[in-house]
């Protein structure tokens, strides 16, 4: 008997070694568990928020791609009504003073037909030329053409072109004596000088 015993103690022992297992963690696998889960819904939220900032990213690209066309397009347009008005301001930078110029010249061609009509009736046409001339010069004045006539003043390089020089005792020197052909300008810009004569000294060489 104590043979049968010794046989069965081990297995006794084993059985009851395996009766003291202890059991699977189940709140450890548990918690396992539910960290995959957060990790995950997490990563949801992270990828969301990224397609989320890209088509915001897009949206905007978009409208300033438009904004950029747009300010483009309005640029070529500027610069399209920019030549337009240069080219219009050569064609036409004299229209004003050529519509003031039809008068003075409808004032010649009356004048020329007076004089044929009137033969010899030279206080008419004196009068006819006048009043052209006075024409003429409101005409000219009016876009900013000024005659220089320096008759008497110092002359001025500038503006005169001495092309003659007279002795005199009643003129200081460099004095413009008289004006051969007036000058004009336009807005203080010298057309054409005077040509005049200069006094100088009398006894002078």
């Amino acid at each position: 008997m104590s043979q049968h015993d010794e046989r069965q103690t081990p297995h006794g022992e084993q059985g009851a070694a395996a009766g003291k297992t202890p059991p699977p963690d189940v709140e450890n696998v548990r918690d396992g568990s539910e960290g995959h889960v957060g990790a995950d819904e997490a990563s949801a939220d992270s990828t969301d928020e990224l397609s989320a900032a890209l088509e915001q990213a897009r949206a905007d690209a978009d409208k300033y791609r438009d904004q950029a066309v747009r300010a483009a397009a309005e640029l070529e347009n500027v610069r399209k009504r920019a030549q337009r008005d240069v080219e219009s301001a050569r064609k036409y930078a004299i229209e004003k003073f050529a519509s003031e110029l039809l008068g003075v010249r409808d004032s010649l061609e009356l004048g020329l037909e007076a004089a044929e009509d009137n033969r010899g009736d030279f206080e008419k046409l004196k009068e006819g030329m006048e009043m052209t001339n006075r024409m003429l010069a409101s005409s000219m004045e009016k876009v900013g053409i000024e005659p220089i006539n320096p008759e008497g003043e110092t002359f001025n390089p500038e503006y005169h072109e001495a092309v003659s020089t007279q002795p005199s005792n009643e003129l200081a020197p460099n004095t413009v004596a008289s004006v051969m052909q007036k000058g004009y300008t336009l807005n203080g810009r010298v057309l054409r000088a005077a040509m005049v004569t200069v006094a100088k000294p009398a006894g002078e060489g």
